[in-house]
């Protein structure tokens, strides 16, 4: 009998799920967390609650909150059944379900006072957040840009903001002049060193209106880098459906993702943390190792294959990984021109490591989708392959495979497969870049003039040239047989 997720239903849930071993009542909010979507319930919330269910730290739950209408629409759902949320966990022989408990609320979405006020609660001494590559406000060298109209709507308004960094700011400032202790601010997005990127946009949004407090925010608050990995696909309707067909269980939203998952963590917090370290994180002096490893081997993996795929008509990650050609395509980019310059991890093969990333992307139960992938590349591009590409340019090294990487995204912007059918973009630049993959069909350097993009990488002659032929190939003779030029040596001029 299928029953709706509830903390009263929990019992009955209790058949075909895991449930949490603590009493929601017993918890206490320490963390208020901006973007409640499915990597976060699927990776730090995961963590907490098997530390919670360890018996430990309860002072430490999750109040939940957010900016976007899609941030309401969460909250609305989730509201609905105690904030709980299913998570499917799925390896290639198994699949498992549980229920996690760590969210206690979800602040009312865009209620500067609302949040405020939490933010200024003593009990709450971690503001983290998921808030995507994109949601940073940062060019393509990674600088924050303070003359973006929403960060520079905030330092008009700093009482009134609407942007996740001017709420930390008003939150920070609040505690200040209440005589209450600063927060930590932990980024759990996938940025090379994101504490210092969000360091910079915290900072930089309040300099706008208040230097010295600005000053203070740098001098007195902890923004640890972190390295967070977990595959977890979007849900759609396919997942809810099948969660009530194979668990019995009715989740408005539930969360699916692979068995593995890794958080690496700069040691660094202003008023403490709860004991991560017992349920799996490692706590490291310097996270830069991990994130060079894990943001140009599986993120920039992840962005090399998408438009490929697309560009091939296939949807599914593990089907894209179960073609010849683009599983034989991702390994010699990878051999050749990724892991050469990613800089030695302690204790860590990164060849193991490659093979492992091959093993979780054929796994056939997640359903990850190139579309997924294949989104917001303006964003992805300049942080998962582009300092790749830079980095073998000023070490002399040819980029024939990345040139091509770059040269498969100017394709797949010009809007048709190969087969004919249309590309819908889900990417904030669309439109300019549409515009100039359809001018780069006859002149190649009309897509590189995006200088929040391709920065330095645009000024070399040797990438200028690499870009011009793969996308020459790509135009004349489709992504097939490009890929195979390529495996054979044949594409560079």
């Amino acid at each position: 009998m299928t029953c709706k997720l509830s903390l009263a239903t929990l019992s009955d849930v209790a058949r075909s799920a895991a449930i949490p071993g603590y009493d929601r009542a017993s918890l206490k909010a320490g963390i208020v967390h901006f973007g409640v979507g499915n990597f976060h319930r699927a990776h730090q919330a995961i963590y907490l609650d098997d530390l919670f269910n360890a018996g430990t730290d309860h002072d430490w739950a999750i109040v939940g909150a957010g900016v976007l209408p899609s941030d309401a629409a969460m909250r609305e759902k989730l509201a609905a059944q105690d904030f709980l949320t299913t998570v499917v966990e799925q390896d290639n022989n198994k699949t498992v379900a549980r229920v996690t408990a760590p969210m206690i609320d979800i602040l009312p979405v865009g209620d500067a006072t609302a949040i405020i006020a939490k933010l200024a609660d003593p009990e709450i001494r971690i503001v983290s957040m998921t808030i995507t590559e994109g949601g940073y406000f940062i060019d393509a060298s990674g600088i924050f840009n303070p003359t973006h109209p929403a960060i520079a709507a905030d330092g008009q308004n700093p009482n009134a903001p609407k942007t996740v960094f001017g709420l930390i700011v008003a939150g920070l400032k609040a505690r200040k002049d209440k005589g209450i202790g600063p927060f930590t601010v932990m980024s759990c997005d996938n940025i090379p060193h994101n504490g210092i990127v969000t360091a910079n946009a915290v900072v930089g949004t309040a300099a706008l209106s208040d230097p010295a407090f600005a000053d203070w925010i740098r001098a007195n608050v902890a923004f640890p880098n972190g390295m967070v990995d977990r595959i977890t696909p979007a849900t759609s309707q396919r997942e809810v459906d099948f969660l009530r067909d194979n668990f019995e269980i009715e989740d408005s939203w539930p969360v699916y993702c692979e068995e593995f998952k890794q958080w690496v963590l700069e040691d660094k917090f202003t008023a403490g943390r709860p004991a991560l370290e017992k349920v799996g994180v490692t706590f490291v002096a310097d996270v830069t190792p991990y994130e060079h490893m894990k943001i140009r081997i599986l993120n920039g993996g992840h962005a090399a294959i998408a438009y490929p795929a697309a560009l091939m008509d296939i949807h599914f990650v593990h089907d894209s990984m179960e073609n010849p050609l683009i599983r034989a395509f991702l390994a010699k980019l990878e051999k050749d021109e990724v892991i050469p310059i990613v800089p030695p991890v302690p204790n860590t093969s990164l060849t193991d490591y490659f093979e492992l990333i091959e093993h979780r992307l054929l796994n056939p139960k997640i359903a990850d989708t190139i579309p997924r992938l294949a989104q917001d590349g303006s964003n992805r591009q300049p942080k998962f392959i582009l300092p790749s590409t830079l980095d073998n340019l000023r070490q002399g090294r040819d980029v024939v495979g990345l040139a091509l990487v770059s040269a498969l995204w100017c394709r797949y912007f010009a809007g048709k497969t190969d087969s004919g059918k249309d590309i819908v973009f889900n990417d904030a630049s669309a439109e300019r870049l549409h515009a100039a993959a359809l001018k780069a069909k006859d002149d190649p350097a009309a897509f590189l003039v995006f200088d929040d993009i391709f920065g330095e990488v645009a000024k070399s002659e040797l990438f200028r040239k690499r870009f011009a032929y793969a996308l020459k190939s790509l135009w004349e003779k489709g992504t097939r047989e490009t890929l195979q030029l390529y495996l054979d040596g044949k594409l560079a001029v």
